[in-house]
């Protein structure tokens, strides 16, 4: 939810955030007419209260007809508290309505649609294939000839874009996010496994029951969601809360499982997994001073790039367009690596500054000193990813050799026991076909 009196003092700022956005700017001057009946209503309200309450002491002294007719007044003033108490409580109502359309207002974010992203820079070196004398192998051959991925019986148990990690996959996956996880420990955050099942409230708080509601899986016996990051249970840990930042940001790292039903993603990257309902993930969050989000959001892409390193991966950073942000984010940030068999980028992390939307809907609050006097005010949230299922997709691929072989890059070793090299295995070992 954006600021209230942003939305007053600077509409235009709003107006322009939703237009860059794609989304509707109309949005703005609805919320700017309900808080405008809100307010009207409240100063009508608190005026008849007063006149209720002066009229209450002068009846206790009145008599005979002139007591009659002030207790008739009383009545009508009665019956119209109870109405304008009622505007307000609707105009209310509606201006939280509306406030909950207009998105995050956009900082620094450039405008245009999905393809409108400003390359920041790029970083390592892309393999020529053709000048080593092979062609490379996709992520799903490889990983099945390393027995690592074995998408036909995840489809068989549990449908399409589902797959089971086995053998060096399920454990590249875990000395991915270990490492992930000893990284952000390293600097500073506080592990967390987060729960993967959430309440309505903690879901729209975080903004994800807008335009993509249709992404997340829901629990309509229990009225619960299943989250697609840990982002969620992390902005929603300290929901309703007054936190102390006098020391510093709020940092955690929330490893979970991660769930998304990628509605209309038909044909797009569905061989393998790259676009999956199900993954795991190590994500970093923070609760921070608002004025210090701006340089926590360039640590968080910091980090991220350092995780990318330890997997030796060539990527790019790129800047997200306003029409390709999350209601949330205010800016974005994506790494996206390369992956050699589709000559394209893919993206593996992201970092959203939201500012103090999400805080102010979940109602996280911290204590500052203002003039001597103690207050309160919102704070920001910032979000990063710091590792997923989909890095093995780049990881495969980017270090594959020609005899099938994978080279593990040497950030990676320590978690695998020292290994260096993931070594195909026998066309008949782990077959989905037949008899295992």
């Amino acid at each position: 939810m954006i600021d209230l009196r942003l939305l007053r003092d600077n509409p235009d700022v709003v107006r322009a955030s939703q237009v860059a956005r794609g989304d509707d700017p109309a949005l703005v001057d609805q919320a700017l007419d309900a808080d405008s009946r809100r307010r009207s209503a409240l100063t009508d309200f608190e005026q008849m209260r007063a006149e209720q309450k002066s009229l209450g002491k002068k009846v206790a002294q009145a008599k005979g007809d002139e007591k009659t007719a002030l207790l008739a007044h009383t009545k009508q003033l009665a019956e119209g508290v109870k109405a304008r108490q009622k505007d307000a409580d609707d105009a209310e109502a509606q201006l939280k309505t509306i406030l909950y359309k207009i998105s995050n207002v956009i900082e620094g974010a450039p405008p245009g649609g999905e393809d409108d992203y400003v390359v920041l820079r790029e970083e390592g070196t892309v393999r020529d294939f053709a000048a080593e004398g092979f062609t490379p192998r996709d992520h799903l051959e490889l990983g099945e000839g390393l027995r690592a991925i074995d998408t036909e019986r995840g489809a068989k148990v549990s449908g399409a874009r589902f797959y089971y990690l086995t053998g060096v996959g399920a454990r590249l996956e875990l000395a991915l996010l270990n490492a992930a996880m000893d990284q952000a420990t390293q600097a500073g955050f506080t592990p967390v496994i987060t729960p993967t099942l959430v309440r309505p409230e903690i879901m729209q708080g975080t903004g994800f029951l807008g335009e993509h509601a249709d992404e997340i899986y829901r629990l309509e016996a229990d009225d619960l969601y299943l989250v697609g990051t840990s982002e969620v249970a992390l902005a929603g840990y300290h929901s309703g809360e007054i936190l102390d930042l006098s020391d510093g940001p709020k940092r955690y790292a929330g490893w979970s499982a991660c769930y998304r039903r990628e509605a209309g993603s038909y044909g797009k990257d569905t061989r393998g997994i790259i676009r999956v309902h199900q993954f795991h993930k190590v994500e970093m969050f923070s609760y921070v001073d608002p004025a210090d989000a701006e340089a926590e959001h360039q640590r968080l892409l910091a980090w991220e790039e350092a995780m990318l390193r330890k997997c030796e991966l060539p990527y790019r950073v790129i800047d997200t367009a306003a029409g390709d942000l999350g209601s949330s984010a205010a800016r974005k940030f994506d790494c996206e690596a390369w992956l050699p068999t589709q000559e394209r980028y893919l993206e593996l992390t992201s970092t959203s500054n939201c500012t103090t939307f999400q805080a102010r809907r979940l109602g996280v609050r911290e204590r500052v000193d203002v003039d001597g006097k103690s207050e309160t005010r919102t704070v920001a949230t910032l979000n990063g990813t710091l590792g997923t299922t989909r890095w093995i997709v780049a990881i495969l691929e980017n270090h594959q050799q020609p005899d099938g072989s994978v080279r593990v890059p040497e950030g990676l070793r320590p978690y695998l026991g020292g290994l260096e090299v993931l070594e195909p295995v026998g066309a008949s070992a782990g077959s989905s076909k037949g008899t295992a």
